[in-house]
């Protein structure tokens, strides 16, 4: 019987459309077949080793095929794929291989040096395989090759039957504390994260399971995801896409390549380009900019980003550079799936907020845990119900407070702060974790980081709230401005003025070569904090 189950799902697209391609990198495409048997190749050599239902699979890789390969890999063995960041160093890739419990790793060569140093501290970890890339280490002895894996196994499609309730898991760095893994069941991951059979959000989600390959139809979309693989946004474009039986265009070099990116969307005729936030499509519209006529682009029909929101200043230059385009901003976390959207350009709003149409399991919840009412003006928490994560894993006292059941319905409570307009829309007020209170006035960054980098002098800019003996914390700006040129604190103080209330604008500037940001483009808000205490001599 068919089920939720995400190997089940993807075995009828490749079952609809076997010679459509899947996957196209670099140096390989491969249609639904071809990527079906190497993922059933990796999973019977897995099985050999001992791995199954529900032991876990650290992916420590760059964007590239095997990534995708593993995850389904893992999935048709009921067992779960792990994301491993690659910039971790070893004690937290140490903290995450035990957190996670692996029993196996597929490692990029790249990083077998830090991986090497730690697998022996990981008790349950008894498999690493080795994925080539550019670099030349030298396999450690008793790891495996990736492909000699493949070529010594059966692509044969011959495994048990699988559940909906088979888990899937995705870690989260968070903005404090070490990262922490969410559990989703299989359906809850479907319907919460990647389209529930409908992607375009124009359907509806599917009622059945086998309805999912009855909605593939004649034509094929080509989606380009920038951000890496080992961040929720970027595996759930990725997994959306092989649900709907799109090919998936993987830019060269396996990680963020502004011409990498381009040359990819206009060779493979990409329809979609998905990024995160300004970190990403800031570099992108520089390039449109200095090479207007370097790319056709003319089959792109929408830039989406999630996990960040786009601010106003970036969001029109792009659509001044990338005429007829539409953009959407997605409102989701790991820990709620996707939750909303914002669109722009071709008669999509064209508001400056941070307002979202939101989904049917959307709420936000007053201090006593019941939805505000439209209109209201109250600032609550911004929460999920229906499909939610089971929790973090190895997490019970976390889980417990970011996964909650009031009168019996369970809600899934990211941190977010918002209130509900009276047309429904939510508009998003950030972080409560990362809010300032200066004076008494509660200030989100995000609101004020838009304002600075609307300025044409500043390329990137995150905001914190450092100690003030008179407003308790000062609104601090760490900036980063664009090459040659520089912006005094008083000019860009002025030119806040005319962006927001007066009390949101910053009293500090600190200026910095380069931001820092995670690899998905998400703000690093303790280190902006620990940079901007240090630079004031303050801790």
């Amino acid at each position: 019987m068919t089920t939720y189950n995400l190997a089940d799902l993807f075995e009828q697209v490749v079952d609809k459309v076997p010679a459509w391609e899947a996957i196209v990198t670099e140096n390989t495409r491969l249609n639904y077949a071809e990527l079906e048997a190497r993922a059933n190749q990796l999973a019977h050599f897995l099985q050999s080793r001992g791995v199954g239902q529900g032991d876990h699979i650290g992916l420590h890789l760059k964007n590239d095929n095997e990534y995708i390969e593993g995850m389904l890999a893992a999935f048709k063995l009921r067992a779960v794929p792990v994301n491993i960041n690659y910039n971790y160093v070893e004690g937290e890739l140490n903290y995450v291989y035990n957190d996670a419990d692996l029993v196996a790793l597929l490692v990029h060569r790249s990083y077998i040096g830090r991986s090497a140093s730690v697998v022996s501290d990981v008790p349950s970890l008894h498999t690493q395989i080795v994925v080539n890339d550019a670099s030349e280490e030298a396999t450690p002895e008793g790891w495996f090759e990736y492909e000699d894996a493949l070529s010594s196994a059966s692509s044969d499609r011959d495994f048990g039957p699988r559940s909906s309730d088979d888990v899937y898991i995705i870690y989260t760095g968070g903005t404090t504390g070490m990262p922490k893994g969410v559990m989703w069941r299989h359906e809850d991951i479907f319907f919460a994260s990647l389209g529930g059979g409908d992607p375009d959000r124009t359907q509806g989600p599917i009622s059945r399971p086998e309805q999912l390959s009855e909605r593939i139809g004649e034509f094929q979309m080509a989606t380009l995801g920038a951000p890496p693989f080992m961040h929720a946004a970027a595996q759930w474009t990725a997994l959306s896409q092989m649900y709907s039986g799109g090919k998936l265009v993987i830019p060269a070099h396996g990680n963020f390549d502004v011409k990498a990116i381009l040359d990819a969307c206009a060779e493979e005729k990409v329809i979609a380009l998905t990024l995160v936030g300004d970190a990403m499509a800031t570099p992108i519209a520089d390039a449109l900019e200095a090479s207007p006529d370097s790319w056709d682009l003319s089959g792109l029909f929408v830039i989406a980003s999630g996990g960040a929101v786009l601010s106003p200043a970036v969001k029109d230059r792009l659509l001044e550079l990338l005429p007829g385009k539409m953009i959407v901003d997605g409102l989701g976390s790991s820990e709620t799936g996707v939750m909303g959207n914002k669109t722009s350009g071709l008669g999509g709003e064209e508001s400056a907020e941070p307002r979202f149409t939101v989904g049917e399991f959307v709420q936000v919840l007053d201090d006593n845990m019941q939805p505000v009412a439209a209109g209201s003006g109250i600032v609550g928490k911004l929460a999920r119900g229906g499909h939610v994560p089971l929790g973090y894993y190895n997490a019970p006292e976390k889980s417990a407070e970011t996964f909650v059941e009031v009168d019996g319905k369970r809600w899934s409570l990211p941190g977010d702060l918002a209130m509900v307009e009276a047309d429904n829309t939510v508009l998003l007020l950030g972080r409560g974790s990362t809010s300032i209170n200066s004076g008494g006035e509660k200030i989100f960054p995000e609101e004020v980081e838009s304002a600075l980098k609307a300025h044409p002098v500043v390329y990137d800019a995150v905001v914190v709230g450092v100690p003030d003996e008179r407003w308790g914390q000062a609104v601090t700006a760490v900036c980063q401005f664009r090459e040659g040129q520089a912006v005094s604190y008083e000019d860009l103080k002025e030119f806040c003025r005319t962006q927001v209330a007066a009390y949101k604008i910053p009293r500090l500037l600190l200026h910095c070569e380069q931001i820092k940001r995670s690899p998905a483009g998400k703000a690093d808000y303790p280190w902006a904090r620990n940079f901007a205490l240090e630079s004031l001599g303050l801790n």
